[in-house]
């Protein structure tokens, strides 16, 4: 019996030799060293670097410069720009995201038909978000100048009173770049609400039909719970651009009249290049990364939880 056995291993040594593999391999973790060392010269390294330069005084010439500590986070809880500039990020982030979602929604839901013109009315909602940033900024600037289009259109059918100095008044300065912003990119909110549309199966709104409940309590019984992720998807979108906008602050208004619209990135931009104050600017940078980080994070966390007590 022992023989035997003895004669069956030695007939297959290379079998009895080779590994067995538990599941998927799995490569040498060198394998990711060369991404991994590009990433950290790109990114990290810099962005270290920069983090450091926010508690200096450095004017980004003279490569003499002092570590300062806390000063420029002091000097900018002190300083009424940088405090209004940061509720206008906020505030603009938060009004676009509302608005836009809040658009692009329903022209998803008016789209996604079985009207014949359905696909033209796609690439036309959508056609705005293919536009560079900064022309769209010129281009309104243009048309809500004093004697823009907008303007003259209102004289043209007798609504003169209506008429108004849209980038120059404070009031209204902000709510403009707000509407531009909307008018946008709501298309690409509306892109990906429509993919969440079409994956949501026909026959989830059969057995509702058939149940007898109503358009209104369709959308909210069915569609809203099933749109989840690309809800999700549209606001952590709109929330985190929002926070960073600056290409069509600076092209519509500059920031001003005055103070009126800056953001956090256009005084940083200010700051920078106009004062020559990098540290400070820096320093402006880094609250926007962490303003950025922490509402991102907050909101996709509970966004993720509504999204899993809607499944």
């Amino acid at each position: 019996m022992t023989l035997d056995l003895q004669q069956r291993r030695s007939e297959r040594p290379a079998a009895a030799g080779r590994p067995r593999r538990a599941g998927r391999a799995v490569p040498p973790w060198w394998f990711t060293a060369p991404a991994l060392l590009l990433f950290a010269f790109v990114v990290l390294i810099p962005s270290a670097r920069g983090v450091y330069y926010a508690f200096t005084d450095w004017d980004g010439l003279d490569p003499n410069f002092a570590f300062i500590g806390l000063d420029n986070f002091i000097a900018m809880a002190d300083d009424p720009d940088a405090l209004q500039a940061i509720w206008h990020t906020l505030l603009v982030a938060i009004a676009i995201t509302v608005i836009q979602n809040g658009v692009g929604l329903l022209l998803a839901l008016g789209v996604n038909t079985t009207i014949k013109s359905r696909n033209v009315l796609r690439v036309l909602l959508f056609a705005p978000a293919m536009i560079a940033q900064i022309v769209t900024a010129y281009l309104w600037r243009n048309l809500l100048g004093p004697d823009g289009a907008v303007n003259s259109l209102l004289a043209g059918i007798g609504l003169e009173s209506w008429q108004q100095n849209w980038l120059g008044d404070p009031d209204l300065a902000l709510w403009m770049i707000v509407l531009v912003v909307v008018w946008q990119y709501a298309g690409y909110s509306m892109v990906i609400f429509i993919a969440g549309l079409q994956s949501i199966p026909q026959e989830i709104y059969e057995a509702a039909a058939i149940d007898g409940t109503g358009p209104v309590r369709r959308f909210w019984s069915v569609t809203r719970p099933l749109l989840a992720p690309a809800l999700t998807i549209n606001l952590m979108l709109s929330i985190i651009g929002g926070l960073k906008l600056f290409d069509q602050v600076y092209g519509m208004t500059g920031g001003g009249p005055g103070h009126a619209t800056d953001t956090i990135s256009t005084l940083i931009y200010k700051d920078a290049f106009t004062l020559g104050e990098f540290g400070y600017s820096i320093a402006l940078a880094v609250v926007l990364t962490a303003i950025v980080t922490v509402v991102s994070a907050a909101q996709y966390t509970g966004l993720s939880r509504n999204e899993k007590a809607a499944t």
